[in-house]
């Protein structure tokens, strides 16, 4: 009886070790060592090669790297939780199976949130450089400096009260926050009733009575400048912003106009519209203490890409074996 031929994988970022050893032992593995974001062309000839394509978020899987597809790609399994990287449709259309690996980031992208919904009105950034940058200013404890606002008592507004929200809302009411929400559909009564949680079915109306905003929606075209121009405006000159969620669904341009007329008192940022690129306005914003940039780092934890990287050697090793993988993303229905 003749060996079972291993799929041909391909994996466009440098994974964790323990990642890529199991795979080189399942399957005929082709690692990016170096950690370099691909080209497109180099995209286009790893699809035209392989039966596995493994992209990550920053890579773009579009209806045209599609297309050139060899007719051995059967599977996009990416290594991330979201999936508007990947035009799932064109997979769909051209017979290739896409997944993800859902439910792995939660508890790290809440920790970091809730990190970020301190770190903006506590100062910890400002605090942590003038110890490091900037000694001589700091002649000791004093009554009046670097006074920051405090956390309890206030009332949070989570766009978004899906897994990543939920538990960014059991964080936030351990903190003495008051739990509002806007989400598509409302979440049961018993979650409602455990977190003490207030639904909004206007995030007009949430956004302008709650002191933090926290953005945990998905990336859709739906969500794209959710928090529009007019949405921003709605917040009180006291609240804060933090995105942990996508760039894209906070209007960047407008954001930076409320932050610097004091419509906004400031933001936690972790995701950018135009990722790696950052709008330097932000940068000056940062050294003012207006702002907490943080270079997408939400899900960032050994623990989280090790689970990650199994979501993905499970979702491949079930579709070889013949059967459906547990991640696969449906295509919309139109």
């Amino acid at each position: 009886m003749t060996a079972k031929k291993k799929p041909k994988v391909f994996i466009t970022r440098k994974l964790p070790d323990q990642v890529e050893t199991r795979m080189r032992e399942l399957f005929e593995a082709e690692l990016n060592i170096d950690d370099r974001p691909l080209s497109q062309p180099e995209l286009v000839s790893a699809v035209q090669r392989a039966d596995v394509l493994v992209p990550t978020v920053t890579d773009r899987i579009d209806a045209a790297l599609i297309e050139q597809a060899g007719p051995q790609l059967k599977l996009i399994a990416s290594f991330s939780n979201g999936v508007d990287n990947i035009d799932v449709d064109a997979a769909a259309a051209k017979g290739i199976t896409v997944t993800n690996t859902p439910n792995v980031l939660t508890e790290d992208t809440a920790d970091m949130t809730m990190a970020l919904i301190l770190a903006v009105p506590r100062r910890l950034t400002e605090g942590a450089t003038v110890l490091t940058d900037r000694r001589h200013e700091w002649a000791g404890w004093s009554p009046t400096w670097m006074l920051g606002r405090r956390i309890s008592g206030k009332r949070i507004g989570i766009v978004g009260m899906g897994r990543i929200g939920t538990a960014v809302a059991k964080r936030a009411k351990a903190f003495g926050l008051s739990i509002h929400y806007h989400n598509r559909k409302r979440v049961s009564a018993e979650t409602e009733e455990a977190l003490e949680a207030t639904y909004w079915d206007s995030l007009d109306q949430m956004l302008a009575r709650v002191d933090i905003v926290s953005v945990n929606c998905p990336s859709t075209p739906a969500t794209y400048h959710l928090l529009s121009a007019r949405r921003l405006q709605l917040m009180q000159p006291t609240s804060y912003i933090v995105n942990t969620a996508r760039g894209g669904i906070v209007d960047e341009t407008a954001l930076i106009k409320c932050l610097r007329e004091g419509r906004i008192a400031g933001a936690g940022l972790d995701v950018f519209e135009n990722e790696p690129a950052i709008n330097p306005k932000f940068f000056k914003l940062a050294t003012e203490g207006r702002v907490v940039l943080l270079p997408h780092m939400g899900s960032a934890t050994l623990e989280s890409r090790i689970d990650m990287g199994e979501k993905v050697i499970i979702n491949i090793r079930t579709f070889f074996d013949g059967h459906r993988p547990p991640d696969r993303v449906l295509p919309s229905r139109v």
